[in-house]
């Protein structure tokens, strides 16, 4: 009995040390979860201040290389020539969010302004000429929304004919000519300054960055804009009404398009039926830059003002040291091509 007691202990003692050898690799591989999740965070942390590191890092490098780059005078040129694009850029932001797109923006944006400009032609106040093309380009936001919505139509396809339409219907509404002789007080708008100092264009800029920031963060617009773009199937599933937020969605973008058209139109003092050709780009391509993705799901109001500003940035030093409008071009379609090359590989690493 004593020879059996002391086998059985014997056999226990091999159990009880495979015990602490199965602990160790466990304790093991929570030390290495935690290091991947620091990594991770520490990764999402450096790609977050991206753009903002870019912002300055160029800044600084315009003002050794030109010395025109730190008067106020071009200060505040690169601040109303980005703030168009940077107000736009607030609607992409929500739309992409959502995982939608919009390639529409810069002939819709040309269209409110014309809207805008032949209102004040015709006499209507500047308050009343500003909410018709607000409104025109929250009913083209509502087209757009309705072909994806009820249609069925992909957002490329939906906005890409929608981009068309627009374009053509500015050009027949004032047979390719531009909007003149508008009041001087219009110019308020685009060349003003509040306090002798700040820019008109970037008050209002700051304003509507701090609305749509809101609506993001605090409203449910802005969480279910995140969840639909996330995943629209499980968003659907827990309740959401999808058609209705898209629809609010689009209309917000298209609104926030009118406007900056008005603005447009403004600083050049004419309703241009051309105007914003090829803005559709620079508008995707600053929120991407700004973190957001084209699959949906990401994006910050702050990323998107960075990279607008980025994109502001490159066109006026390009200016300053005497870089050709082609190569701008070249080099504007090179910084897109990179933004969307780091959004894929984002993706690839999770």
């Amino acid at each position: 009995m004593a020879n059996a007691s002391s086998e059985g202990a014997a056999e226990t003692k091999p159990v009880a040390g495979a015990a602490v050898a199965h602990a160790h690799p466990a304790g093991g591989g929570d030390t290495a979860a935690t290091a991947a999740a620091e990594r991770a965070s520490f990764r999402d942390w450096v790609e977050r201040l991206l753009p903002f590191a870019s912002v300055v890092a160029l800044f600084v490098a315009l003002s050794i290389l030109s010395p025109y780059f730190l008067t106020v005078q071009n200060l505040s040129s690169v601040a109303r020539q980005s703030a168009v694009i940077t107000v736009m850029s607030l609607g992409m932001t929500l739309v992409m969010i959502s995982g939608g797109i919009d390639l529409s923006v810069g002939s819709v944006m040309a269209f409110a302004g014309i809207c805008g400009t032949m209102m004040l032609a015709g006499q209507w106040p500047l308050g009343a000429a500003l909410v018709g093309a607000t409104l025109a380009g929250a009913l083209w936001g509502l087209l757009n929304a309705s072909l994806i919505t009820l249609l069925r139509v992909s957002p490329f396809i939906a906005t890409l004919g929608t981009m068309g339409a627009a374009r053509g219907l500015t050009l027949v509404m004032t047979n390719g000519m531009p909007v003149v002789n508008l009041p001087a007080s219009f110019g308020w708008l685009g060349d003003g300054n509040l306090a002798r100092v700040v820019p008109v264009p970037l008050a209002i800029l700051l304003v509507l960055a701090t609305l749509t920031g809101f609506i993001l963060k605090y409203t449910r617009l802005g969480r279910y804009a995140y969840a639909i773009g996330s995943n629209v199937e499980a968003a659907r599933y827990a309740g959401i009404p999808v058609r209705r937020y898209l629809a609010a969605i689009y209309v917000f973008a298209g609104a926030l398009t009118g406007f900056a058209g008005m603005i447009e139109c403004s600083r050049l003092m004419t309703g241009q039926p051309t105007a914003g050709q090829g803005y559709e780009l620079n508008v995707i391509a600053a929120v991407v830059i700004g973190g957001a993705s084209l699959s949906g799901g990401e994006g910050t109001v702050s990323g998107a003002i960075a990279g607008a500003f980025l994109m502001g940035l490159i066109s006026n030093g390009s200016n300053l040291l005497g870089v050709s409008p082609f190569w701008q071009q070249v080099l504007i379609g090179g910084v897109i091509v990179l933004a969307v090359a780091v959004d894929e590989l984002r993706k690839r690493r999770r």
